[in-house]
């Protein structure tokens, strides 16, 4: 058994859901994993260090594919169910596997529509929210869009 992980529920729960709505296409590639894995222990951990050892206890809880249904009522407030809409939104833009391939696939279109569900976010508070994400998402990065988020929401609830 491995020793808790370093980082709190609250942070394992965001993380869980990424690795969730990553894996709704069936698998979870390992440039998702690796991304996932390099930016939660960089926003995590403080030096070089830390963040290697978090590396190494998150990849085993990314490798899990925990339904959503498990993750979300654990989810404690408003603020964090936005983060995680967000997340999920911007983790399925993310993942077009083929030049070509429609970016969002029926899959991670389900995983999307039951994270919705799950979460009881309104609909025009869904639509807000991905206008948003969808400016963010053109100047940068998903993953990067979505340590913003992270970390704006960490700041304010440590």
């Amino acid at each position: 058994m491995s020793a808790m992980p370093s980082i709190s529920p609250r942070q394992m729960n965001l993380l869980r859901v990424v690795a969730a709505m990553s894996w709704s296409d069936g698998e979870l590639s390992p440039e998702e994993s690796a991304l996932i894995l390099d930016r939660f222990s960089q926003l995590f951990a403080q030096d070089e260090q830390q963040q290697a050892q978090l590396r190494q206890e998150l990849h085993d809880y990314v490798m899990q594919n925990i339904p959503l249904e498990e993750i979300v009522p654990k989810l404690q407030s408003d603020t964090e169910k936005f983060l995680v809409l967000q997340l999920g939104y911007a983790v399925i833009q993310a993942s077009s596997r083929a030049p070509g391939e429609p970016l969002v696939n029926e899959d991670e279109q389900a995983a999307y529509s039951k994270l919705i569900n799950l979460l009881q976010i309104p609909p025009e508070q869904v639509s807000a929210l991905e206008a948003t994400m969808d400016d963010q998402l053109q100047s940068h990065s998903v993953v990067d869009a979505v340590v913003d988020r992270v970390n704006q929401y960490l700041q304010h609830h440590s």
